[in-house]
């Protein structure tokens, strides 16, 4: 079955369930996650991408393409995941920052070619020796995408990755994320509290707790 299929998935602190979600996600469509602060968006991306901490307990099974990977660690589960920041190395150059989510064994000209072709379809030709700290915001989620992609993901992850932007970088940013990930026919969630955000990723909204809203 390919897409991202959340099997019963429950998670819970104590007593209390947080995240109830029964259902799957195609490739090439987005499901938006809504809810205020606190009310377990984060907590179920945590759950999907392996790193779910103490006092969070997990119940049911995640699969990918048909592969169960919830036994697997986090860099196994071939699972893309884009935060609120873009968590771009400091001490690494663009081009850097876009290589270190290639396999170590591509090296030379075959991982500037690669590199370089990141650049050019992220708008950005020639950036490659640039220092992060002078790109501008729009510029660095970018970036941040396509070093994303260069891994090779099979399902992708957003934690409000648009909302420390303005109104207009936000929804030009917004789709472009969304855009390439239809293109590779990823299945996406979508983490927000912004209707807006919901709105124009179009598909199902629900809550952690799988309600529709």
């Amino acid at each position: 079955m390919k897409g991202l299929h959340l099997d019963r998935l429950r998670i819970s602190r104590g007593a209390e369930t947080l995240v109830s979600l029964d259902l799957l996600v195609a490739p090439g469509e987005v499901l938006t996650v809504m809810g205020p602060s606190g009310s377990g968006k984060s907590t179920a991306l945590a759950a999907i991408i392996g790193t779910l901490a103490p006092p969070f307990r997990l119940e049911g099974r995640i699969w990918l393409d048909g592969v169960e990977v919830t036994p697997l660690p986090t860099r196994a589960r071939r699972i893309g995941l884009l935060f609120q920041d873009d968590v771009l190395f400091p001490h690494l150059s663009v081009g850097g920052n876009l290589g270190f989510a290639l396999p170590p064994g591509l090296r030379g000209a075959a991982r500037r070619a690669r590199i370089a072709a990141a650049l050019e379809q992220a708008g950005l030709p020639g950036f490659a020796d640039r220092d992060p700290a002078t790109l501008s915001g729009g510029q660095r989620a970018r970036v941040a995408l396509f070093r994303t992609l260069l891994a090779e993901p099979c399902a992708l992850l957003l934690d409000e990755p648009f909302s420390r932007l303005d109104a207009d970088l936000r929804e030009q940013i917004r789709s472009f994320v969304l855009d390439r990930a239809r293109d590779r026919g990823l299945p996406v969630i979508l983490v927000t509290h912004d209707a807006e955000d919901a709105r124009a990723a179009g598909g199902s909204v629900i809550s952690p707790m799988g309600l529709p809203l």
